[in-house]
Order: structure tokens, then sequence, then C-alpha cells
């Protein structure tokens, strides 16, 4: 998989949540590349969020994982987990969902939160990976 193809999927994958790009974010994390983005559920189109069977709620975010390897570019499935916590150390357990299309395979998880509130998530990638990010959400009116 080259470069080019890479940056279509990815604009693919970018342009099936949103009409607008939503940023991404990538970690290397031992032989591999995390791609990731949290985003509020509502810049979801109703029938992507059907398709996925995610719900559009201005408390509830999507976090999409993506993980390719660092030297092919080729997508990987290396089972995703994890949870993420409030700034009062309320924790919510992340139930992932694998979507494979084509060459492409990530993993999506819904989350809520409130207002303002900073994010504190905690993802494990395979049996040695770990991603750590906080993010803030606000709800959208």
């Amino acid at each position: 998989m080259n470069k080019t193809f890479f940056m279509k999927a990815v604009i693919a994958v970018s342009l099936l949540f949103s009409a607008t790009l939503m940023a991404e974010q990538k970690e290397t994390l031992g032989d591999w590349h995390v791609h990731y983005s949290a985003f509020n559920s509502t810049s979801l189109a109703p029938q992507i969020a059907s398709q996925y069977d995610l719900t559009r709620s201005a408390s509830k975010g999507v976090l999409n994982i993506a993980v390719l390897d660092k030297n092919t570019q080729k997508a990987q499935t290396p089972g995703v987990s994890g949870q993420v916590a409030n700034p009062l150390g309320q924790v919510q357990e992340l139930e992932f969902q694998q979507v494979t299309e084509g060459d492409a395979s990530y993993y999506l998880a819904q989350f809520g939160y409130t207002n303002a509130e900073t994010l504190r998530f905690t993802i494990q990638i395979g049996e040695q990976q770990t991603l750590k990010f906080n993010q803030e959400f606000w709800l959208n009116d």
C-alpha cells in the first residue's frame, strides 16, 4: 500500500464520518502507526450513524482508531479495548466494533460526556501497546 493510497483511505474514512474533516492524530507504538480521532457524534450524517449503529447525541462522542504497520502501511487488526475517564475519575469502558471495508480496517466506540469536560482515554492496542491521550468536549447546541 503506497502513501497515496493511504491518504485516499484516510480521506474516504473522514468523509464517511462528516462533511468536514475531523482532526486526526497519530502515534507510533512499536511496529504500528496508530491513527485516532475523537469527535462529537452529531457530526455524523444520520445515515452513517445508522449504518454503524452509533447514536447521534450532543452528549455522545465517537472514537475512531486505525492501526497500520509502520513499514508496509497495511491495516492491522490487533484488537482494541479501553476506557475513558472524566475529571471526577468516573470510568466508562469502551465497547469497540471492528469495521473492515476493502483494505481498510478500523475500530469505533462511543462514550458519553458533559459540557466542557476533558476526558482521559487509555486504549490497549494488541497485547503490548497502550495509547493515552486527553481531549476536551463541549455539548453542541
